[in-house]
């Protein structure tokens, strides 16, 4: 299918990009509104389903045959909110634990998080471990309550999960209207009022007030919403003692302010498969999670051991003295940005994924690796949409695009300007937990063996390949029976090696 072409000069200001990754345990339905959000920002006329092996963002041929995302995938869109346009650059992780590692380097590089869950299962295992790894990055999150049309479902029994399990700063900010088959809308506590969806597609929507037997509940919702914000905002604070009334717009802003410092996480109801409440999702996206300008950074001070937090500019290491030296998150300052995933392309070569924090870089120039000290050239810049390429001359502060033609850039290494060198923090992976032996059934496959697996190590830090010095044997290492399984299928299907 034809990807629709987009044009990157269409928002200029990065105070209106996000930065976001679509986080769950696996089955939540991430790849799902992936999709939907796709479909309804225009970047796709038809969705296709993760169950029928037709999802975009699941490209690869294992990916599509277990219906499970494998690797992250990043892509762009732009959506249209109260007359001002936002540009989403998004990643979709997968939910599985042994590939986990593609979480971690995607939260590093990212400035706010969806968390999906299963509206019949609430807070399962990797919910926990993906909360906790966004967490370790400060990104400040966003609950999606999916699934709320499937038998079972209970939002509320969901909401009261995260609230055990996660975090007591979990607050609906909408509440569903009827449940399973009956789920038709939300309620929309900021504004009271009620969206409701008259066509499966989800584009007909018609705002009512809220439904009279939801009143006293809504009502409820918003109390406990406000009392939250007011914990992080005086004026609320001031007008919920007072007894005055507080206006959509002050509770809006109070709910930012409060979600970027991690003081809040607003939950929302949904169903990405009926197409009913990705609309609002999109919208209370672009109200209340970071700009790249909003995020904060942290770092360890050296001499105190206290950590620091910095907005508006990542702290790094300068190489030579080893101080804290810090870049301002605008296109006037020195170019730095961070590898975060290596990929090999069969049709272009060596991909390397990267987020630029400041500056601007082009096309066909040299770069500085100050954590290896090699300069390196760009031979192409490439904005991804899944498996699709498309070209650009020039990259700016705030994108997230991909490079080809670095030949020694190792995930988590910092690509910046010669003259300004910094060493941005790393990323950190868990251990390999699991080992296989593998022989290739031909002689002949032996030299190919090697070359394909070190291709293989080079993609993921959590996979290891070595000879063993007393047997000879080649033992491949994991993060579980899955991931080496995959990765065997891999040597088959794309390097033509059965072992």
């Amino acid at each position: 299918m034809a990807v629709a072409q987009l044009d990157y000069t269409k928002v200029k200001d990065t105070h209106f990009y996000r930065n976001i990754g679509i986080i769950a345990h696996v089955d939540a339905g991430k790849t799902t509104t992936t999709e939907r959000i796709l479909f309804f920002t225009g970047r796709k006329h038809k969705t296709g389903e993760v169950h029928e092996g037709a999802a975009e963002m699941d490209f690869m041929a294992q990916e599509r045959e277990r219906g499970i995302t494998i690797q992250s995938a990043a892509t762009t869109a732009y959506w249209d909110l109260e007359g001002k346009t936002y540009r989403f650059n998004i990643i979709d992780t997968p939910g599985h634990v042994d590939f986990t590692a593609e979480v971690e380097r995607s939260l590093r590089v990212l400035d706010g998080a969806v968390v999906v869950f299963d509206g019949k299962m609430g807070v399962e295992p990797q919910s926990g471990k993906v909360w906790f790894q966004a967490e370790k990055y400060k990104v400040p999150r966003m609950c999606y309550i999916n699934k709320l049309d499937n038998i079972g479902a209970d939002f509320y029994k969901s909401y009261d999960s995260i609230v055990e399990h996660l975090s007591e700063k979990a607050v609906p900010i909408s509440l569903p209207i009827g449940i399973e088959s009956e789920f038709n809308g939300i309620v929309d506590l900021v504004k009271m009022n009620a969206i409701i969806h008259k066509d499966d597609e989800g584009k007909v929507i018609e705002v009512t007030p809220v439904p009279e037997n939801l009143k006293a509940k809504s009502q409820e919702y918003r109390n406990k919403l406000i009392e939250i914000v007011a914990d992080s905002d005086d004026i609320i604070a001031e007008k919920y003692l007072e007894g005055k009334e507080i206006t959509g717009e002050e509770l809006q802003a109070g709910i930012r302010k409060a979600t970027l410092e991690s003081k809040l996480f607003p939950v929302l109801a949904g169903s990405s498969l009926r197409n009913k409440g990705i609309q609002a999702m999109l919208d209370n996206v672009c109200r209340y999670l970071p700009s790249p300008h909003d995020k904060y950074f942290n770092r360890e001070d050296k001499e105190t051991h206290e950590e620091k937090l910095y907005k508006d500019e990542i702290p790094g290491i300068e190489p030579d003295t080893d101080e804290i030296v810090t870049r301002k998150l605008v296109d006037s300052d020195p170019f730095c940005g961070r590898v975060f995933k290596l990929a090999v392309d069969p049709h272009v070569g060596n991909l390397a994924f990267f987020r630029v924090y400041s500056g601007k870089l082009d096309a066909g120039t040299y770069i500085y690796n100050s954590s290896t000290g090699n300069k390196e050239r760009v031979g192409r810049i490439l904005m991804m949409h899944a498996k699709h390429r498309e070209e650009a001359k020039e990259v700016k502060a705030g994108d997230i695009a991909a490079i080809v033609g670095f030949k020694d850039t190792k995930t988590g290494q910092t690509i910046c300007d010669e003259s300004n060198p910094i060493i941005l923090e790393s990323i950190t992976f868990p251990e390999p937990v699991v080992k296989f032996a593998i022989e290739p059934k031909t002689k002949s496959d032996q030299e190919k063996l090697s070359e394909a697996l070190g291709k293989l190590v080079s993609e993921d830090p959590t996979f290891r390949a070595e000879t063993d010095k007393e047997t000879g044997q080649v033992i491949i290492s994991g993060m579980g029976e899955l991931h080496l399984d995959i990765k065997v299928d891999i040597l088959k299907r794309e390097y033509g090696i059965e072992v």
